[in-house]
């Protein structure tokens, strides 16, 4: 894993609404404006923008320019680097709970 952009990643995720966000534009069948992403929040547009930002940085979201607007989409690709590091720890926890289960005799 590349760690300043692992980092990024993991800095992106950890904000409910951020990954509220994400899942917007994942959900979307388009492109969406910020103004488009913004309704579906209690917050302002201002801190869309911002969160939208660090979605940015960390590769999770990109930009399409139309006109003056900035219309934004998902790109779920560096999440794989989420689930890669999440793999071992699910192998680990895998092999511990078959143990237990062994143990238990309840194979």
């Amino acid at each position: 894993m590349n760690k300043p952009q692992s980092n990024n990643i993991f800095k992106a995720i950890a904000d409910p609404t951020r990954r509220d966000i994400l899942s917007v534009l994942i959900m979307a069948t388009t492109a969406l404006s910020i103004n488009t992403i913004s309704e579906n929040f209690s917050t302002s547009r201002q801190a869309i923008t911002k969160h939208i930002g660090i979605l940015h940085e960390a590769g999770l979201v990109e930009f399409e320019l139309k006109g003056r607007e900035r219309y934004c989409f998902a790109n779920p690709k560096p999440l794989k680097e989420v689930q890669d590091w999440l793999s071992i720890y699910e192998k680990f926890w895998d092999t511990k709970l078959d143990m237990l289960d062994k143990f238990l005799g309840w194979e």
